[in-house]
């Protein structure tokens, strides 16, 4: 069981390295953040996946808090992103724009 575990963490880790490459190419910010999301929940997906294929007990508390934080910095940015949209105003062509 341990070694099917290892396994397809490794797997993941495969796709989570070609998923980085894309990263890279990205210049849009929502773009870069759900990237980046993804890659943190795949990350935390090989780290619950070696916690259990190894028995680390500290390394699932390590996963956890990671996608804790994802979570928490997908909201700042939704915030962030809502918050310079109503600074600058309604764009041209949104409901409440000027005509």
């Amino acid at each position: 069981m341990g070694s099917a575990l290892t396994a397809a963490a490794g797997l993941i880790l495969a796709a989570t390295a070609l998923a980085a490459l894309r990263i890279l190419s990205r210049r849009e910010g929502l773009e870069q953040m759900l990237a980046a999301q993804l890659l943190g929940t795949w990350g935390a997906a090989v780290l619950l996946l070696m916690a259990f294929a190894q028995s680390w007990t500290a390394v699932l508390d390590v996963a956890l808090v990671l996608v804790l934080l994802a979570a928490f910095s997908s909201t700042a940015y939704a915030l962030t992103a809502e918050g310079a949209e109503t600074d600058a105003g309604p764009a041209e062509g949104r409901p409440g724009g000027d005509p």
